[in-house]
């Protein structure tokens, strides 16, 4: 959960989490649209179906526990080289590091790395790392070593007078901390999308998403992407055509959802909508209940629509 995410945000739905799936077992068994909804609010939930995945691996091959073994680990989806060393430094006091964004600028700044990034960098922070690990204790080190980066050795401000490394710090005896590691400028692409709310009674009509790709078996509104030189208007009328092979009758504008992603600014355009024919349900596509929808794990733009439908 803390992986792109703060431990500020994380807070509330690991202790949630914690008391709908109290253990490993529990959540092996649970069916993953459980998981999914759990999870909503958090984003990048390709990590719960990793987590979900991961439990169902560890309670058939290991009897519901999680193996002190680095290779077997490895084959796990999800584990890649730093939830592996997170997990054994910290369950099993392991010798191996952890090397997250905090981590990666205080071994940069320490050694007055030209370079943070890449192969040959990885590596040289790898190396220091693996002749620094305390013989005992080493969850505790790691851990210390990415809360001196989180709250000491910060991105912007480093408060190098209450850094414990300061004497040893070569970029702080150069005046090189505001400038290592470089900043790296994320292009965050503008996009525009339409979403119908279509009715049939008092129910309403949910899709899913296929099952790869950014939120991946989530539920949402029919709709899509404005493509360039259409209007809103005409995206969904043609959205509507290739998704569900049917025709806009009328389309109501109802709100504008705004909302942020890793590499995407989306400005979401909702219609209430009547369409001939409705929709048939399947596997993919259901017609739910109005007071039934936030049982659905959905995007956070989707439940931001759905609060408003309330």
């Amino acid at each position: 959960m803390l992986q792109q995410t703060t431990v500020a945000t994380v807070t509330p739905y690991y202790r949630r989490w914690l008391r709908r799936f109290r253990t490993m077992r529990r959540l092996a068994a649970a069916p993953l649209s459980d998981v999914l909804k759990a999870w909503q609010g958090l984003g990048y939930y390709q990590r719960a179906r990793n987590v979900h995945k991961a439990a169902r691996i560890f309670c058939d091959r290991f009897r519901c526990r999680i193996p002190d073994d680095p290779a077997a680990l490895a084959e796990v989806p999800g584990f890649g080289p730093y939830t592996v060393g997170a997990v054994l430094s910290i369950a099993y006091g392991r010798r191996m590091p952890i090397i997250d964004a905090n981590v990666r600028r205080v071994i940069a700044r320490f050694l007055a790395m030209k370079k943070a990034r890449g192969g040959e960098a990885d590596e040289t922070i790898e190396k220091f790392l693996y002749g620094a690990l305390p013989a005992r204790s080493v969850g505790d080190f790691n851990q210390a070593l990415m809360e001196l980066g989180a709250l000491v050795c910060r991105q912007e401000g480093p408060l190098c007078p209450r850094c414990p490394l300061k004497k040893r710090c070569r970029a702080r005896r150069r005046g090189l901390q505001d400038v290592i590691p470089g900043t790296t400028v994320r292009r965050i692409v503008p996009i525009e999308a339409v979403a119908a709310v279509i009715e049939r009674g008092g129910s309403i009509l949910l899709q899913q998403r296929g099952p790869k790709g950014l939120l991946a078996g989530l539920w949402e509104f029919p709709g899509g992407k404005v493509e360039k030189g259409e209007t809103p208007l005409r995206a969904l009328r043609r959205e509507l055509r290739e998704e569900l092979c049917v025709s806009t009758r009328e389309a109501r504008p109802i709100l504008t959802v705004r909302h942020a992603y890793t590499r995407f600014r989306v400005r979401l355009h909702v219609y209430r909508c009547g369409v001939r024919p409705l929709p048939k349900a399947d596997r993919t596509h259901r017609w739910v209940a109005k007071d039934r929808l936030r049982d659905y794990p959905v995007p956070s733009a989707t439940a931001r629509i759905i609060e408003k439908l309330k």
